[in-house]
C-alpha cells in the first residue's frame, strides 16, 4: 500500500519539541531535494482541520471522552485516505506530527479508554496503516508544562489544559508503547538541546 514512500511519525507529550524536530527534518529533506509531505494530526485536510477545531477548542469542556476518541479517528480516516496514502503511493516521504500512537497514549491511557479499544477503532480508521519509523520525544510533565506556559501569546488548547496527573498517564502510555515497539520507535530525551536531538534523528533517518 505504501508504494516506495516512507511514513515517518513524530510523537510525544505536548511541549516535548516534536513539532520543532519534524520541521528540522523537513528542512533537511528540502535541502537534499527529496520529495516529502509535512502534515499533522488532528488535521491535514480541510475536513480533518474542521474536526481539529472541534476537538481542541478550549470552550468544549463538556466533550465526552467517547466523542473525543471518535472525532480523532474520523479526522484520521479522512487524512489517511485523502492525503497520506496517495503520497506514499507516489514515493513521497510523509512526515506526520502525531498518529495512532498519540491516540493510544492520550485516550487509551490518559482517558482510560483502554488500548485495545483504541486499536480497534483506529485500525478501521487507517485501514491498518503503520509508520515505518516513529520518533518519540520524552519529557517530564512538569518540564512540558513550563514550556507550554512559556509560549508567549499562545492560548492552551483543551487537551493542553488538562491536569498534571492526566499528562503523567499520557507519558506513561508513550513509554509503554516504546517498550512494545522498539523496532519501530526511537526514544529521544526531550530535555536535550534541539541540535543534539536532531543530530540523533538525522543519523537514524539516514540509516532506514
Amino acid at each position: 500500500m505504501q508504494g516506495n514512500g516512507r511514513f515517518i511519525t513524530f510523537e510525544g507529550p505536548d511541549g516535548a519539541g516534536k513539532t520543532t524536530q519534524i520541521k528540522k527534518l523537513a528542512a533537511y529533506l528540502k535541502e537534499k531535494e527529496k520529495p516529502f509531505l509535512l502534515t499533522r494530526e488532528p488535521g491535514g485536510t480541510r475536513i480533518s482541520d474542521a474536526i481539529r477545531s472541534l476537538i481542541l477548542h478550549p470552550g468544549h469542556t463538556e466533550m465526552m471522552k467517547e466523542t473525543e476518541v471518535l472525532l480523532y479517528a474520523a479526522s484520521r480516516a479522512q487524512h489517511v485516505r485523502e492525503k497520506i496514502i496517495p503520497a506514499l503511493e507516489k514515493g513521497v516521504i510523509v512526515l506526520c506530527d502525531r498518529f495512532v500512537d498519540a491516540s493510544i497514549a492520550y485516550q487509551g491511557y490518559g482517558l482510560e479508554i483502554g488500548v485495545q479499544k483504541i486499536l480497534e477503532i483506529n485500525d478501521f480508521a487507517t485501514g491498518g496503516l503503520t509508520p515505518d519509523r516513529s520518533y518519540l520525544l520524552d519529557i517530564s510533565p512538569e518540564q512540558a508544562q513550563k514550556r507550554l506556559i512559556a509560549r508567549s501569546g499562545e492560548t492552551l488548547d483543551r487537551i493542553e489544559q488538562k491536569g498534571i496527573e492526566y499528562h503523567k498517564q499520557v507519558r506513561y502510555g508513550f513509554l509503554e508503547l516504546y517498550k512494545q515497539h522498539r523496532d519501530r520507535i526511537l526514544l529521544l530525551d526531550g530535555h536535550q538541546s534541539e541540535e543534539a536531538i536532531f543530530s540523533l534523528i538525522k543519523k537514524d533517518f539516514e540509516s532506514i
